[in-house]
């Protein structure tokens, strides 16, 4: 592991909005925060949003600068990808900014009914041959409706246009309501508020000619088997 990596491991562990639980605090059992984190780290009851794989942190905090009357969290395994989101929140005194570093299979034991107002999923891994493990599958979506208020959105960025047909064809198939499907945000000139953010990722896509696509949805309660 390099030094830079453990310089910012090391740094990680004094940042106050970055939380990171150990394995046993989330597996199988809640974290002591889930229900919790407005009231303990926000200090504040506005609407939290959640991104999910949220990387460097680049969406999570720009949203926040954008928004200052809703609470920002992102979610992301990589311990040193985050130290860049949650460095640049504290030293622009970000204070509705969280960082969880988690895997995001265990993220119904960090938040609690109705806990969440709306989830951000921006290009993630489409799992072209694991759907259990897409962030728009079955699996996943059932996770979700645990913590996600009623009515709440789920907003998907993506430059996989596999990803994005996947998951519109299954909204279709189980009768969510579609807010919007769009195959080229840019292209059509449909880009407005928080979806001008362009990360470092977004942007090597474009230039690569990828299409940026988004869709918004909404679930309900009903299971999906």
């Amino acid at each position: 592991m390099g030094k830079d990596k453990l310089k910012r491991f090391a740094e990680n562990e004094t940042f106050g909005n970055l939380y990171q639980p150990d394995f046993d605090e989330v597996f199988r059992r809640e974290y002591r925060l889930k229900g919790k984190w407005k009231e303990e780290v926000f200090k504040n009851q506005n609407p939290i949003v959640l991104e999910l794989g949220c990387g460097r942190g680049e969406y999570t905090v720009e949203m926040a600068r954008r928004n200052p009357h809703i609470n920002y969290m992102g979610i992301d395994i990589k311990g040193a990808r985050l130290w860049r989101g949650a460095k640049s929140a504290i030293e622009e005194k970000l204070d509705n900014v969280a960082f969880v570093r988690c895997r995001i299979e265990f993220i119904e034991n960090l938040f609690d009914k109705d806990e969440i107002s709306s989830i951000w999923i921006t290009f993630a891994d489409p799992q072209i041959n694991r759907e259990n493990k897409r962030l728009t599958g079955p699996v996943f979506l059932e996770r979700y409706k645990k913590f996600l208020e009623p009515g709440g959105v789920i907003h998907l960025k993506t430059d996989s246009s596999f990803l994005h047909e996947y998951t519109l064809e299954l909204a279709k198939e189980c009768k969510y309501e579609i807010i919007e499907a769009n195959s080229d945000i840019y292209g059509t000139g449909r880009a407005e508020g928080v979806l001008t953010i362009r990360t470092h990722y977004e942007e090597h896509f474009l230039s690569q000619g990828f299409p940026i696509t988004y869709m918004a949805f909404r679930i309900t309660q009903k299971p999906l088997w």
